[in-house]
């Protein structure tokens, strides 16, 4: 069967094809555009770098994710670990860390500025707000915690009070309201520093006290400042401390006395020189005065003293001894005397330990050596006692931590 006839005239195709036809006209198409009609290699190339262009695009528009530790929303969260806030997928362009105490946490980015960990631990019970932000981003990640409170927790009472001033013999000392384990740890976060410069070392003299001092006596008119750090510090298993402080105290003039219980006579001397001369009664044979130097820690216009009270019985009960000023814990004070007999003082050691002067009753007799001596002392003073008979005081038994060579007090140092 032949291919039907086309008209020239009409330029159509007639609508009848044979089968044969049709075959003959699908043989002669060659095979590479017969493939050709459906994709060529050229358009199978530009698909797939359409498609990398893409994959590459979403990769360089991938969001940073920023993660705070502690997770926000947290309120019970430790203050015993640094706060981190890390990114993934970015760098780290800023991160702040505000208490609502008014408070602040530094910190410090790693090399590759993916994490950002705070110089110091957080403040027990403080409400935290930390605000970070990634590098090229708009919007900043803001997060919330609460840190939790101590269980148990301590305190450090302190002598001198604070702005107060003092004699040359003062030391700083610390009285802990728990047993300190951790003495170290306590240690470091308590410094004294003087104006004038002077090293000042700690001594631990029980797991509760701790006293500071230089070599030698303060140099009158010194500026002392104490700063407590003791905020979170663990002293013990579970105790932290809670004081966070700054106090000064002032050291006055130097006034160094020294009783000497051979010739009974006391000699007082202001910035080096003799200020005045006292006649003095010390302990007698049974009840020798303890020897060495003694700092006056506590001062009474009048007080009671009473003899059970130093393990004496009923020895004596006198409600208003005048001008007592203590030297020791145990008991030791250099106060005024109206009961013995004037001529006691300056020839006979009559006292149950004390160190008396001559004085009134009802402590308002200025003219007396009593009222003198007290009228011219301050808390601080130093008062020597010499040949009494009796050992050197502990150094522990008041403030009296000058009785320790230098040498044996830095080694009661914990750092």
């Amino acid at each position: 069967m032949g291919v039907q006839h086309i008209s020239n005239r009409s330029g159509r195709q007639s609508q009848k094809w044979s089968r044969r036809g049709i075959l003959a006209a699908l043989g002669a198409v060659p095979a590479g555009a017969a493939l050709a009609g459906c994709s060529s290699s050229a358009d199978a190339s530009a698909s797939t770098d359409d498609k990398g262009a893409t994959a590459s695009v979403k990769s360089a528009t991938k969001k940073a994710t920023i993660t705070v530790t502690p997770v926000s929303g947290t309120k019970k969260a430790d203050f015993a670990s640094p706060v981190e806030v890390t990114v993934a997928d970015g760098t780290l362009a800023s991160v702040t860390v505000a208490g609502n105490d008014g408070s602040s946490l530094s910190g410090t980015f790693n090399d590759a500025k993916t994490k950002w960990t705070s110089a110091k631990n957080p403040y027990s019970g403080t409400k935290y707000t930390v605000t970070a932000k990634a590098q090229g981003a708009t919007d900043e990640t803001v997060a919330t915690f609460t840190t939790k409170s101590p269980g148990e927790t301590f305190i450090g009472y302190f002598t001198p009070e604070a702005d107060s001033t003092s004699g040359v013999g003062m030391p700083v000392s610390l009285n802990f309201t728990h047993a300190v384990t951790d003495r170290a740890a306590v240690q470091k976060a308590i410094t004294v520093t003087a104006e004038p410069a002077v090293e000042i070392v700690g001594h631990w003299f029980s797991d509760t006290r701790l006293d500071f001092r230089p070599e030698t006596y303060w140099a009158k008119g010194t500026k002392i400042t104490l700063s407590l750090a003791l905020k979170d510090v663990e002293s013990s298993d579970g105790v932290y401390g809670v004081q966070s402080k700054e106090v000064t105290f002032h050291i006055g003039r130097e006034q160094i006395s020294t009783v000497d219980l051979s010739t009974k006579q006391m000699v007082v001397k202001r910035d080096g020189a003799t200020y005045a001369s006292y006649p003095v009664s010390g302990g007698n044979a049974q009840h020798t005065t303890w020897s060495g130097i003694m700092v006056i820690s506590e001062r009474f216009k009048q007080t009671r003293m009473e003899s059970s009270t130093v393990g004496l019985g009923d020895e004596y009960d006198i409600s208003d001894v005048p001008h007592a000023q203590r030297l020791t814990t145990s008991g030791t004070f250099v106060h005024g005397n109206y009961w013995a007999s004037t001529s006691v003082f300056g020839s006979q050691n009559t006292s149950h330990g004390c160190v008396g002067l001559h004085d009134a009753k009802g402590a308002n007799d200025s003219s007396v050596a009593g009222y003198k001596f007290y009228e011219s002392s301050m808390l601080g003073d130093v008062v020597i006692v010499k040949n009494s008979g009796e050992k050197t005081v502990e150094a522990s038994n008041g403030l009296n931590g000058w009785n320790l060579s230098w040498a044996d007090w830095k080694a009661g140092s914990a750092v």
